[in-house]
Formats: C-alpha cells, sequence, structure tokens
C-alpha cells in the first residue's frame, strides 16, 4: 500500500504543484503589498510549472493511488487545455478594471481558481466515484465564491446566490445518483462499476433513476438544456474573467468527466464501436434522450441569444447552444463521436475566450457591456473590432476559422452515425446564432458613435493578448491536422 502510494506521488506533480502554488499565494498574499500585481506573476508562474509537469506527463496510462484517478493521454490532453485557459484568465485578469477595487483580495482571487483549478485536473482524472463527487464539489465551491467577487455589485450577489442553490440542488441529486449506483453495483471504481452491470443486475429501473440522476449534475456543470436557467444571471454578474473561465474551462472539464464516466462505466466497449448503442442496457433509448437534450440546447440557447443587449448574456446563451453542438458528438458514442467533441473544445477554447476578452477591453473603456453601446467601435477601435469579428464568425462555425473545423467533425460524427434530424436542427441553429453574432458586428461596424470620434487605445500587452487567441482561431482553420492527431492519441483511457 505504502509503496503504491509513493509511486502514485511521482504521477501527481501537477496536482501537488497547484497545491503548492495556492499556498505560495497565500503567503504571497501575507507578506506583499496587495496594490500591485505581484501575486498575478506569482500563480502564472506557478502554472507554467504546472503546465510544463502535464506535458512530462504525455505518453503514460496509468492508474494512481489504489484505482482512484488516472494518468493517460485523455487525461493530459483536458489539463493542456485547462491550464491554456488558466493561464489567459490570470493575463486576463491583469488587465481587467473590474478588478480594480478588489486588488486588496487578489490573494483570495487567485487561491479560489487554483482551488477550482486542482478540481478540473481531478475531474478529468478521477476513475472513481467519491473521487468524482468530491473533485465536482471543489470545482463548485471555488465558483461560487468567484461568482460573486466583486460583491458590491448587486448582480454579482444576486448571480452568486443563484448558482449556490441551483449548485446546491443540482450537486445533491448527483450525489444521491452515484450512491444508488455504488449500492446497486457494490464499486466504487467505473470499471468496477462496468464489469458489475457487464454481469447482470436485477434492479434495471434503480440504475436508470441513478444514471439520471448523475446527468442532471453533469449537465447543470456543462449548463445544457434543461439545467442552464442559472447560466445566464451568473456569467452577467460575475465578474468577466470568471464569466470566460466558467464558460471554457469548467465547462470542458465537465464533459471530460463525462465522456470518461460513461464511456468507462456504462458502455461495452467492444461492441459501442460498431453499433453506437449502449448493449450494456436493454429498455431505454439513452442516446435519444441526450440527442434530445442536445436539440433543446441548440434552439433555446440561440433562440434566446437573439433578443439579449448585455453581451455577457448574448455569450451565456451561446455557450448553452454550444453546450448542445458538444452533446452531439456524445450521442453517438463511438470514438469517431468522442474524437469530434476533443476537437471542439479545443477550438472552443481560442475563439470563445477571444469574444470574452474584446469584451473585457471594451468593458474597460465603455464602462458598459451594452451591445447597443458598440455603435461605431470599429473606427474607433479597427483591430480589436476586426479580431472581435473573427472570434464571432468562428463560434457561428464559419470558415475559414476553426470553428469550422470543430462543427464539421462533430456534424460529420453525427452525420456518420446516422442522427439526420439533429444535424438538421443544428445547421437551423447555427444560422439563427448568425443573426446575434452579426447584430454585434453591424453596431461596429454599420453604426456611427453617439457623437463621439475619439479613438480607443490599448496597450501593447492587451494587443499581445489578442493576437495570441487571434492567432489559433485562424491557424487552426487551415492547419488543424496536429490538433486531429492529438485528439485521437489522446483517446486513451486507462484499462481499455
Amino acid at each position: 500500500m505504502v509503496e503504491n502510494i509513493l509511486n502514485s506521488i511521482g504521477h501527481f506533480y501537477p496536482e501537488i504543484s497547484i497545491v503548492v502554488t495556492l499556498c505560495v499565494v497565500i503567503i504571497a498574499d501575507l507578506l506583499l503589498k496587495r496594490e500591485n500585481h505581484t501575486i498575478s506573476w506569482i500563480f502564472l508562474a506557478g502554472l507554467t510549472v504546472t503546465g510544463l509537469l502535464v506535458l512530462q506527463q504525455t505518453g503514460l496510462n496509468t492508474s494512481i493511488f489504489h484505482d482512484m484517478a488516472a494518468v493517460d493521454p485523455f487525461a493530459v490532453f483536458f489539463k493542456v487545455i485547462l491550464i491554456i485557459a488558466s493561464l489567459f484568465i490570470v493575463l486576463f485578469s491583469i488587465n481587467s478594471r473590474e478588478l480594480d477595487p478588489y486588488k486588496s483580495r487578489l490573494g483570495e482571487y487567485y487561491m479560489l481558481i487554483a482551488g477550482m483549478i486542482l478540481g478540473m485536473f481531478l475531474m478529468v482524472g478521477s476513475t472513481n466515484l467519491l473521487l468524482i463527487y468530491l473533485a465536482f464539489e471543489m470545482t463548485s465551491i471555488c465558483s461560487y465564491v468567484l461568482a460573486g467577487f466583486t460583491k458590491r455589485a448587486l448582480k454579482s450577489a444576486e448571480g452568486s446566490i443563484k448558482y449556490i442553490m441551483y449548485g446546491a440542488v443540482s450537486s445533491g441529486i448527483m450525489l444521491y445518483g452515484i450512491s444508488l449506483l455504488i449500492g446497486i453495483t457494490a464499486a466504487t471504481d467505473i470499471y468496477g462499476v462496468n464489469a458489475s452491470l457487464a454481469a447482470g443486475i436485477d434492479q434495471p429501473m434503480i440504475l436508470y433513476i441513478a444514471i439520471l440522476m448523475i446527468i442532471v449534475g453533469i449537465g447543470f456543470k456543462i449548463a445544457v438544456v434543461p439545467f442552464h436557467f442559472w447560466a445566464p444571471d451568473v456569467y452577467e454578474g460575475a465578474p468577466i474573467t470568471i464569466t470566460a473561465f466558467l464558460a471554457v474551462a469548467s465547462k470542458i472539464a465537465a464533459v471530460a468527466l463525462m465522456i470518461r464516466l460513461f464511456k468507462v462505466s456504462f458502455m461495452d466497449t467492444a461492441s459501442v464501436q460498431i453499433i453506437g448503442d449502449w448493449p450494456i442496457f436493454e429498455g431505454l433509448n439513452w442516446n435519444m434522450l441526450l440527442a434530445f437534450m442536445a436539440a433543446l440546447a441548440m434552439i433555446a440557447g440561440n433562440l434566446t441569444a437573439l433578443k439579449q443587449d448585455n453581451i455577457k448574456r448574448m455569450l451565456a446563451y451561446s455557450s448553452i447552444a454550444h453546450a448542445g453542438y458538444i452533446l452531439m458528438g456524445f450521442v453517438v458514442l463511438t470514438d469517431e463521436g468522442i474524437t469530434a467533441i476533443m476537437i471542439y473544445v479545443f477550438m472552443y477554447l481560442f475563439m470563445n475566450l477571444g469574444a470574452f476578452y474584446v469584451a473585457m477591453l471594451f468593458s474597460n473603456k465603455l464602462n458598459t457591456e451594452s451591445i447597443e453601446k458598440y455603435k461605431g467601435l470599429g473606427f474607433r477601435a479597427p483591430m480589436e473590432c476586426i479580431a472581435m469579428t473573427v472570434f464571432l464568425i468562428a463560434l457561428t462555425g464559419l470558415p475559414p476559422t476553426a470553428g469550422f473545423i470543430a462543427k464539421l467533425y462533430i456534424f460529420g460524427a453525427a452525420i456518420s452515425a446516422g442522427w439526420i434530424w439533429l444535424v438538421l436542427i443544428a445547421g437551423i441553429t447555427t444560422v439563427i446564432s448568425l443573426f446575434y453574432y452579426i447584430r454585434v458586428v453591424k453596431n461596429m461596424f454599420f453604426f456611427k458613435s453617439d457623437g463621439i470620434s475619439e479613438p480607443l487605445v490599448f496597450d501593447a500587452g492587451s494587443k499581445v493578448i489578442l493576437f495570441m487567441l487571434l492567432i489559433p482561431v485562424l491557424l487552426f482553420g487551415i492547419y488543424f491536422t496536429p490538433i486531429i492527431e492529438f485528439a485521437r492519441y489522446s483517446l486513451k483511457m486507462f484499462g481499455m
């Protein structure tokens, strides 16, 4: 036992690095002046070290801590995405004027982000139901506090309270579902659950209820219909840096958790590659349930986004719609569908963070998040508006951007599995999304500002960050083979 723990620690360095970074941030917050960004740079350095440690795990495929977690290419893929997102969020935070009144609390801010990253790292690698829930709750609790970090703003406090209430209910339902699943399978690790279900159980109805309850918890984190009601208010009230983090990192970690949990626990992996079904179960069409959830998310998200004036609320409903597109790949169930999801989330990282970043830059200068106030900005900040246009085109899924490649693979996987009606809905809602994305572009370039014509000037650092997001969106729209190969290679889960 001791030998297993010692060997496991050697594969747990990225998580240990996050914990050390968290502790250093707390100490630095006590000792250093709080009116500068020294803590931000310390945290950025800690994330960089963590990222290097994650990259050193490339090629590993093993289990640690007595099958509590896996260190495999699948986990590494999502940890890389989470680290990239976290690095950008720190850079966003350094440039955010919204956080200026709270400089004395930056230590708490980064401590909570570190806790959230640790929880997400455990989410993407956990192979034990109890650790899955603990990781889920660690991520959730930190995000509840971060959503209300700008507590002097009433919308921030309101959004945080709603987030806690919805989160507590969904977490409770998920925990009850996990307890039922453990009870009927007599196993806590997901491989044991799979073996027990493959051998047959006498209580299929309890199993179905357990799975539905688990879907509720994960669906809440992904913000997919009908578990999306918290997202618009939380996204609008939270600092834009945290809104971007929730819309990207938290959603992607939950997607990784769902893939590993369902692919390992509930599927006959030998058969699922051939027929794209859940042969372990009989009597309930789980594919159709997830397909309806995906369709509802695409329809509700895109239609509701049409009438939003707040850029963060619009991107919140857009995020709900994108959760539906991501879920399309999961409906397929085969490796082709899972690979399509992994490609999608990688592309989604840059285009969604980019849109939020430009919105933050405009909010810094204009002190507003209203899309109506974007009128004439194309003449006052041409480079930033062109970048925003590219990000929105990518979110729509038009060439030659990374968004087109993402949707091409997710649609292709669904078509190859015969889900034509779902692809038709996805196509129609993509056209609908073009209307509210183009509205932003129209306001920036086809209207004159209300009597204000002086240019908006942004510093060199802001422009560098902008190009760091813009270049991948354009590059991966043309040269995407490495991402596809990375995703295909990463679809290796320990024990499968």
